[in-house]
């Protein structure tokens, strides 16, 4: 997306593709930080960078910093049930809603490129 796009939203309920960006990174982090660490996460009010070169190496920096946590985390502790605000889950479930709120804002984003006729890039999940 043009970083002359990152404020667009499809209708006014909606986030812009930005916003989106920050609420994935947001999320990414709380849960990560939450259910695979010991430290206590603090949510505070980010804004990202105003550049497009800015923003994709702080999401880089998201994404690898949960790959590292979840790399370090034992795989039996995956089984471990955790606390969460919707009912108990174990750090596997965790993991699991962490990749599927990614991708269903990724999903988001492809259509707010296909809304302003910008191809997305090919799906390389494999």
């Amino acid at each position: 997306m043009p970083k002359e796009n990152y404020d667009f939203k499809p209708t006014e309920r909606q986030m812009s593709f930005k916003e989106q960006l920050i609420h994935i990174n947001e999320n990414m982090e709380w849960l990560s930080t939450t259910y695979f660490t010991n430290i206590e996460y603090k949510k505070e009010k980010k804004e990202l960078s105003e550049t497009k070169k800015e923003t994709i190496l702080v999401l880089e920096n998201t994404f690898d910093g949960v790959l590292e946590i979840i790399t370090n985390t034992p795989e039996e502790e995956l089984n471990e049930p955790v606390d969460f605000f919707a009912g108990a889950k174990s750090k596997l479930q965790i993991l699991n809603l962490l990749q599927d709120h990614v991708t269903h804002h990724r999903g988001q984003l492809i259509v707010y490129l296909n809304l302003n006729e910008i191809n997305p890039p090919k799906y390389s999940g494999w």
